[in-house]
């Protein structure tokens, strides 16, 4: 059954994932929020089963309550239970079996399987198949020594059907908050230089910088040429970079968005934390 939660923001989100659940929530109890522990365990180690664990230990729990109320010591129920998982250990290590990865086939193969089954509890469920198979191709194209799974990036855009997904194989973020200048600047490039940014390329209105006082006024002309000359500088230090493409976590304003696009360079402001970073990766650079 899916559930509908509103949290404070009055943001809405409809899920039968107990993971998500569970990490939109606003526990208090100290026992309960150890169960969210568990349970954001569970989904970072395996990615699955978050739902079970939590019933699981919720149940182990009801199980030795009787024990505490008439006495026994804490000490020796956790001996029990460190006994117990010892014993399970030993169980799944005589059960387990080998993944080969010498046949690339039958390793894809079960990495479907995989992925299907953890799909089965979830709203795509119905596309199974389809989404199996983008999530394999995500997760191949990884580096399968370290298999950062932050640099897998998932896009939400509302309207048309699940059908509609699809896997790039490279950088993709939502588009940005541009200016009119925009629509001038390119939007194919071939081999680019590509330049990351920490760096705010907008004006800001005076009174939002500081309090100045002056006694004449061309000494406030004098601050605002100095802020101009200021962005002015930033701009053509970029263009002898020779970049193509400009990306900033900060703000890029009219201005630079309109002399970038009188030169022929595509620039996108306010760009995500984590899509930067995907994008150093995949270029093999750094933010500046």
């Amino acid at each position: 059954m899916d559930k509908l939660i509103v949290n404070e923001k009055g943001e809405a989100q409809i899920t039968n994932d107990g993971a998500t659940i569970l990490k939109l929530l606003d526990i208090v109890h100290p026992a309960a929020k150890s169960l969210v522990d568990i349970a954001r365990a569970q989904d970072a180690e395996v990615g699955d089963g978050t739902t079970s664990v939590v019933l699981l230990a919720a149940q182990m729990l009801k199980e030795v309550r009787g024990y505490i109320e008439e006495g026994v010591s804490p000490h020796i129920i956790m001996n029990g239970y460190r006994r117990a998982a010892q014993l399970a250990t030993d169980r799944i290590k005589e059960l387990q079996i080998n993944i080969d990865k010498s046949d690339p086939v039958k390793f894809r193969d079960l990495l479907l399987k995989c992925a299907s089954t953890s799909m089965s509890s979830k709203l795509i469920h119905s596309q199974k198949p389809f989404f199996s198979q983008m999530a394999v191709d995500a997760v191949l194209s990884l580096d399968q020594d370290e298999l950062d799974e932050s640099l897998i990036g998932v896009k939400k855009i509302p309207g048309g059907g699940m059908q509609d997904s699809l896997l790039v194989k490279g950088v993709a973020f939502k588009k940005t908050f541009t200016y009119a200048g925009a629509e001038q600047q390119p939007k194919f490039f071939k081999n680019p230089l590509i330049l990351c940014l920490n760096v705010e390329l907008e004006l800001k209105a005076e009174k939002d910088n500081a309090e100045v006082r002056v006694d004449h006024v061309e000494d406030y002309q004098a601050i605002v040429d100095a802020e101009w000359t200021i962005i002015y500088r930033k701009l053509e230090l970029i263009e002898k970079t020779g970049a193509k493409v400009v990306l900033s976590k900060l703000p890029i304003g009219d201005l630079a968005t309109q002399w970038f696009a009188d030169r022929g360079i595509f620039c996108a402001g306010r760009v995500q934390a984590g899509d930067l970073r995907r994008v150093v990766q995949a270029v093999g650079g750094s933010i500046q």
